[in-house]
């Protein structure tokens, strides 16, 4: 059963004031650095991209053609893998607090406002223009 946004707000705060209490204790609780974790997935993902990069022309020079390929796939995912878990590395002053999904908290951005379609916008326009003609 997922927690409310209440309960995960007091979570977050008592796992804050924990931390702020005693680092090394909530450390040692946490288990892991979220940083370190990142960033070792990160370095992975860099290292199966260098695969990739050094399967391509071996499957040139041997004239096997699924090689390069599969070279270019393994590419292609490590790319992604380094990627998404280098953009998930928490900021050094971040807790690294997970949420409930098991992300971690967002970084102070402001929530997004919901998008709107292009018709919508142009019948908001519309609207108005035409109360401000109107009075």
């Amino acid at each position: 059963m997922p927690l409310s946004e209440h309960e995960q707000r007091l979570l977050e705060q008592m796992e804050r004031a924990l931390y702020a209490e005693d680092p090394k204790f909530a450390t040692a609780l946490r288990g892991s650095d979220l940083r370190g974790r990142y960033r070792r997935r990160a370095a992975y993902g860099a290292l199966g991209f260098l695969a990739g990069l050094a399967m391509l022309p071996v499957g040139i020079a041997r004239a096997q053609i699924v090689i390069s390929v599969l070279g270019f796939v393994v590419m292609l995912a490590s790319a992604i893998w380094a990627i998404t878990n280098w953009r998930r590395t928490p900021q050094p002053g971040d807790l690294g607090i997970a949420t409930a999904s098991g992300h971690p908290a967002p970084r102070g951005k402001p929530a997004k406002q919901p998008r709107t379609g292009l018709m919508d916008r142009a019948e908001e326009r519309w609207r108005r223009r035409r109360e401000q003609d109107g009075s």
